[in-house]
């Protein structure tokens, strides 16, 4: 599957991509975490633009080796750099590339350790643009954002706000206020009666989701035959949660068909995408990138054309719909 070529009514909103690079492995020595911390930048090639926006994206669990990884996701990572982002890929320590001892303080979800991954991507942006060639003194570090799909859904949404009880009691609260924008593709919903028994069991982190205090502006993609019958029983709604419970302002995009792998986001031709469509695939990176484009520069029109975009055929793909903040 490659690159879906957008419609003609698109092209009015749509940047036109240019070329990018992709740097990686970037390695960032992390003393007291497990492994060092690698992570790879995609970005615009120099001469296509200065004060870069970044989006920060995690990466979900999955079944294959690598996607799970800063080598995934390459349909929304080269689409994003290549109309003016600058793309941040870490491999969190629940990687498949990282054979790391079952024993390992926070395995095997390292939920807490995931956000430590984008918080210090934010600490040492210095010593990562330095590292990458074309790069230096072209970010904008004002307009940043995080994007995360399955599992990074859920890293995600606590960057932006959400909250949880861990084992000892205690409510945590680990708010990036740096980031002022998300994306959660099919993101984790609340707890309590709506998982599955065994999650609820396995994985009681899940159990306390508090969608109530995350107020950073969101866009929440989710697919209406993502049932996720091994985490919940609610059924496709669950992957709605974050826009339902959440205050706004949030938007969301409900995809016809879609199911967990959104139409194969996590990579191209990727077996494990039980949904694979190059049109759906087409439809996340255009409204992603349009939602992102007018979130963080107000007054931008890219999502209203994008919606409308999207409502003119005789067979979207999806819809949207949005709340404003209370």
């Amino acid at each position: 599957m490659s690159e879906s070529t957008p419609t003609r009514a698109a092209d009015a909103f749509i940047t036109p991509p240019v070329p990018a690079l992709s740097v990686g492995p970037i390695v960032l020595p992390t003393p007291g975490r497990a492994v060092d911390l690698r992570l790879r930048v995609t970005a615009p090639q120099t001469g296509t633009g200065t004060d870069l926006p970044l989006i920060l994206l995690s990466h979900g669990q999955g079944h294959s080796n690598h996607l799970s990884s800063l080598n995934g996701y390459a349909p929304l990572a080269h689409y994003w750099a290549a109309r003016g982002f600058v793309v941040i890929q870490p491999t969190h320590l629940s990687s498949r590339t990282l054979t790391l001892d079952p024993e390992t303080p926070g395995a095997p979800l390292y939920w807490r350790s995931r956000v430590e991954d984008m918080t210090r991507i934010l600490d040492r942006l210095d010593e990562i643009e330095s590292a990458v060639p074309q790069l230096p003194g072209r970010l904008d570090r004002d307009k940043i954002a995080v994007a995360g799909h399955s599992m990074g859904g859920h890293t995600a949404s606590l960057l932006l706000g959400a909250r949880l009880t861990d084992d000892d009691g205690t409510e945590v609260n680990l708010t990036e206020p740096r980031i002022k924008a998300g994306l959660l593709l099919a993101s984790p919903g609340r707890g309590g009666d709506a998982l599955t028994e065994q999650v609820a069991a396995s994985y009681p982190v899940f159990l306390t989701t508090d969608f109530t205090h995350m107020t950073t502006p969101a866009l929440v993609v989710a697919g209406d035959q993502d049932t996720s019958s091994h985490m919940t029983v609610n059924g496709p709604s669950w992957h709605a949660d974050p826009y339902h419970l959440a205050p706004g302002p949030k938007t969301l995009l409900t995809l016809f068909g879609g199911e967990h792998g959104l139409g194969g986001i996590s990579g191209y031709d990727v077996a494990e995408t039980t949904d694979e469509n190059p049109e759906r695939v087409s439809t996340v990176q255009r409204l992603t990138w349009a939602y992102l484009r007018s979130e963080l520069y107000p007054g931008d029109k890219a999502l209203r054309l994008a919606c409308q975009d999207l409502a003119a055929g005789d067979h979207p793909a999806g819809q949207v719909e949005s709340k404003q903040a209370p």
